[in-house]
């Protein structure tokens, strides 16, 4: 039987190598209508003047150098499908949120028809790691590491008082900086002992909810596609190791193409 299902991988790697990649780029944003859903958030500047419009269009301009054919949110599917079509007929209601501001204003000036929305709802169960800090004296480790990630989302928006949006997503979207916003959840593993492990349960689901994310990005792409996708910060990681796992898929930089100015 293991003969037979690792011949079967490799037959399913070659084929997928044997046709033209797919080629994903993953661009890590902050919240630009700070809806406040994650535990640490970027306070994003006012994205609707002038000056940050024409920033935000000099974005989507850069990104449009990669020649995108496919376009993908962080939204729902039905949601993202509803609100693109009413941007694409011009009934949709003025919005600061990163997902109209990049996403739609990209995959419409790609002449997309569509933009894929591929975000699923998943837990993320910090309550008992805090417990579980508390009760056994490490509470100000917890709140140590809390205080680094927050310290990291101030360095982003303090980009924003003197640089544009490109310069601040192009900071977001080194190695260095999707390193470090990663290294926050794997620190939570050492929270836990023996049976009790919320740290790992933390992770899990984390990592879970991520996998979802990706299985329905990868279930988008055909031989040859071009895609973008716009996720927050905190998702990078994980989606752009998913990415360089799969067959038949190559990973794009995003920093090849976000302009500094």
């Amino acid at each position: 039987m293991k003969k037979i299902l690792l011949v079967l991988l490799v037959s399913l790697t070659a084929l997928a190598q044997a046709s033209e990649p797919a080629q994903v780029m993953i661009v890590g944003t902050y919240h630009f209508s700070n809806p406040g859903q994650d535990i640490h958030n970027v306070e994003a500047a006012d994205v609707s003047t002038p000056a940050r419009q024409a920033e935000i269009a000099r974005v989507v301009s850069a990104l449009q150098g990669f020649a995108p054919t496919l376009v993908a949110v962080e939204w729902p599917r039905p949601q993202a499908d509803e609100r693109y079509a009413r941007y694409l007929d011009g009934t949709l209601p003025p919005s600061d949120n990163e997902v109209v501001q990049l996403g739609f204003r990209l995959a419409s000036a790609a002449g997309l028809e569509r933009v894929h929305g591929i975000d699923v709802k998943g837990a993320f169960p910090f309550g008992p790691v805090h417990a579980w800090a508390e009760a056994n004296g490490r509470g100000a480790e917890l709140a140590g590491l809390q205080a680094r990630a927050q310290a990291e989302i101030a360095r982003f928006a303090a980009l924003q008082a003197e640089h544009s949006i490109g310069t601040v997503l192009h900071a977001m979207n080194q190695p260095g900086a999707i390193s470090e916003s990663h290294a926050l959840y794997a620190a939570l593993l050492r929270f836990g002992d023996d049976d009790v492990q919320p740290g790992v349960e933390l992770n899990a689901a984390w990592e879970q909810r991520n996998l979802a994310i990706c299985a329905r990005l990868l279930q988008a792409l055909r031989p040859g596609s071009r895609a973008v996708a716009f996720f927050g910060h905190g998702h990078v990681y994980l989606l752009r190791r998913c990415v360089v796992e799969a067959p038949g898929v190559e990973l794009v930089e995003a920093i090849d193409y976000l302009p500094r100015e």
